[in-house]
């Protein structure tokens, strides 16, 4: 089925769906129900409380009425005919919808409310499916008989218009598939996704939690998940050594005239924390590190044989996201970012560019990250609103990565209207080993910083030149988005060079312990992370707890090891034990962490 047509269909059923909650409570009060990837969902009032147990009921009722083909009937009324219908009907949000935009016009609307409306605000168009009446656009299939397969999957807590001093309403998530086949293959990878869910998997690996006390979207990292951060750090560090990057730390909060002079704050306010006023000024949490950067960038001042300067900083960054939209890890309040800004002439962009691509993928293929793409995401000139207003600079700059994306022969697609205010930007796309697709980290070229913040350097006739472009890279995303990227990726099953413990060694009895202790201390010293298990337990109970907690070498311990014999080491993985002598498997695992295979 064809991807518009499959839409369709996926919209449709959220107006069956929506059909169906109205004949189960006809108390319900309708918000929007837009399609998104695999589904949709549908927010409602329902003026009651009910659970996950009624989405069933909701589904079967949906079923039943799907059975009398019903029609989907489009009708264009006068937005004041249109407000007239819904208040008749009682349907409060739909008539607020209206009146916004006929009052406010479509700026004051977002893209899910956008799908609601015809082209004209003078006229909407109404769809009716039984005794269903729903503000929308379409289009729709002609009968509910032509809906293919569906589901609905769960539900969630959705403030109207996302803003929190309004109502919260309940989200119905469902997907919608042409045929059985494709809707059992989702479940399955549902499944999947279950038993790869990075919390899950993060409580029971102990790497991390969130505790009311501390507060919600603040993540508490414990022993092992700061063990991975750190050789994700780590592997940062040495790769931007390398790059000529040069390392910086920044205070996490700054005063207001910082972020006004960014124009952060006329752009992402609402994404700040609120302000703190000082006895000295009005101080904000840092939300992006970019303007302590280009701070760092004006301290001194810098020939052209200076640039490009690459200034590289895991630093800290507070967003002021709502409760309801945080989600483990993949959306949090604080977050540590991958964060550098390179400083480069005119001439020196296209080379940069591209050494930061090369980055990326190197990057990727050490982490084993296949099932990526590129988007090219540009600015629009119908929307000055969202852009700074200068043209030549747009097509120059979205032309100079085409070329780069274009010479490296990346997957890419271009994407109008998704650009960063100033300037362009490649988004890195994945598709998790899950099915979800996701924005995982992103490069931007900024032309506005240099007039911003008057960035300049001495060119070679001793004039100021102020072409100073920046390019704005966070490669590996931020700590906390990586982490569960990382974490559903392996299933909890690290290699070597990230695991936790790398290695459990298992005393046969209590005469091997002190030997044991002795290994492990001498393997430590050698920069590999090993435990020594001796609990008072069988040796096949401690055996299978090492087997579920994924370490990638268990060894046991006994007589024959200790007197020089070689070792039988498990491999996590594999159902045959390896032998080996105790010089080659250290000389095997040292060689695995240092090349991080």
């Amino acid at each position: 089925m064809e991807k518009e047509q499959l839409e369709k269909m996926r919209h449709s059923c959220a107006h069956l769906i929506a059909a169906a909650v109205q004949k189960m409570y006809p108390q319900a009060k309708f918000g929007v129900g837009p399609t998104v990837e695999n589904g949709f969902y549908y927010d409602v009032d329902f003026g009651a409380s009910i659970s996950e147990g009624d989405l069933q009921k909701i589904e079967n009722c949906a079923r039943n009425l799907a059975k009398g083909n019903l029609k989907y009937e489009r009708k264009e009324v006068q937005i004041d005919d249109a407000v007239k219908i819904f208040q008749d009907l009682k349907q409060t949000y739909k008539v607020e919808l209206l009146k916004d935009l006929k009052e406010k016009g479509t700026t004051k609307v977002n893209d899910d409310e956008l799908k609601e409306f015809s082209g004209s605000v003078d006229s909407v168009t109404l769809y009716s499916t039984g005794e269903f009446v729903d503000l929308c656009r379409g289009p729709h299939l002609d009968n509910t008989g032509e809906i293919g397969v569906f589901k609905l999957t769960k539900l969630a807590g959705a403030y109207w218009r996302g803003k929190s001093e309004n109502p919260q309403l309940t989200r119905i998530y469902g997907v919608c598939f042409e045929q059985q086949s494709d809707l059992d293959e989702y479940l399955n990878m549902l499944e999947e996704a279950e038993k790869r869910d990075h919390r899950k998997i993060g409580a029971e690996q102990e790497l991390f939690f969130f505790d009311e006390k501390v507060g919600k979207g603040l993540v508490m990292w414990l022993p092992n998940g700061t063990i991975i951060r750190n050789e994700i750090e780590r592997l940062a560090t040495e790769s931007e050594r390398v790059g000529g990057y040069v390392r910086v730390r920044t205070p996490h909060l700054a005063k207001e005239e910082l972020y006004l002079t960014s124009g952060h704050l006329p752009y992402y306010k609402d994404g700040m924390y609120p302000p703190m006023v000082m006895d000295d000024g009005t101080y904000y949490l840092k939300a992006m590190n970019c303007p302590h950067h280009h701070t760092i960038f004006n301290h001194k001042k810098h020939s052209y044989r200076d640039l490009p300067l690459r200034i590289a900083e895991y630093g800290e960054c507070y967003r002021n996201e709502l409760s309801g939209t945080l989600a483990g890890l993949l959306r949090v309040r604080c977050m540590a970012m991958n964060d550098a800004h390179i400083y480069c002439r005119k001439d020196q962009i296209k080379d940069e560019f591209k050494a930061v691509m090369d980055l990326m993928i190197k990057y990727f293929k050490i982490f084993g990250l296949e099932n990526y793409w590129f988007r090219l995401s540009k600015w629009s000139p119908t929307h000055l609103d969202k852009y700074i207003n200068q043209p030549e600079n747009w097509e120059f700059s979205e032309g100079v990565i085409r070329e780069v994306l274009q010479e490296m022969k990346a997957p890419f697609v271009e994407a109008e209207d998704e650009a960063a205010f100033y300037g362009p930007k490649v988004d890195v796309m994945f598709k998790s080993v899950i099915g979800r697709e996701e924005t995982m980290s992103t490069v931007q070229l900024d032309f506005a910083a240099k007039q911003r913040f008057g960035l300049s350097y001495t060119d070679d006739s001793g004039a100021d030149n102020n072409e100073v472009f920046v390019i704005h890279r966070a490669p590996l995303s931020t700590h906390e988005r990586f982490t569960a990227f990382l974490i559903e990726h392996y299933g909890g099953k690290w290699p070597v060079w990230l695991s936790p413990t790398q290695i459990v060694l298992i005393p046969v009895a209590e005469k091997h312990v002190e030997a044991a202790k002795e290994i492990e201390f001498e393997l430590f010293g050698m920069d590999v992370r090993v435990e020594t298990d001796s609990a008072n337990e069988t040796l096949g109970n401690r055996v299978r707890k090492a087997i579920g907690k994924q370490i990638p070498y268990i060894i046991v311990i006994g007589d024959k090891e200790l007197a020089g014999e070689d070792w039988m080491i498990r491999v996590r993985g594999q159902k045959d034990q390896i032998k080996m002598s105790k010089i080659d498997f250290v000389e095997k695992i040292k060689g695995e962490i240092k090349q991080r295979i």
